[in-house]
Formats: structure tokens, sequence, C-alpha cells
């Protein structure tokens, strides 16, 4: 099915603020992973990006906002 111009141009503007981190862990792991954010009711990456706002509040980081499904 395509696109229509307008959803394109939408997504275009919306992928330009978008940062791209890869992560890569072994099959097994990542299952787990996946399996976590099931069970915590997330997407994979709303549970990650979570994850890491936990870790970089525990850490003293400067949080600007927390991680949200909306932020995929």
């Amino acid at each position: 099915m395509a696109v229509s111009e307008n959803k394109r141009k939408n997504n275009d503007n919306y992928n330009k603020k978008c940062d791209y981190i890869s992560i890569r862990p072994l099959k097994e792991r990542g299952e787990q992973i996946r399996q976590a954010a099931k069970l915590a009711g997330q997407s994979l990456q709303g549970y990650i990006l979570q994850a890491c706002a936990e870790r970089m509040e525990r850490d003293g980081l400067p949080i600007d906002q927390p991680a949200t499904d909306e932020e995929e």
C-alpha cells in the first residue's frame, strides 16, 4: 500500500528530530529484553528508553524528559 504524500512528509519531519542508536545483544539476551518489555506492557523502544532514563537519573545525570512510547 502506498503512503500518502502528506504522511510521508510528516514521517520525514518526525524522523529529522530523532536520533538513531542501535544495540546488538546476543539473541538470547535480546529475547529476554523483548519478553520483559511485553510483560511490562510496553513497546521494546519504550522499555529500553525508560531503562536508560532510570539509570541516568540514578547516576545523577540530567534528563530533559522521561522516555515514553510516543518517542517511537
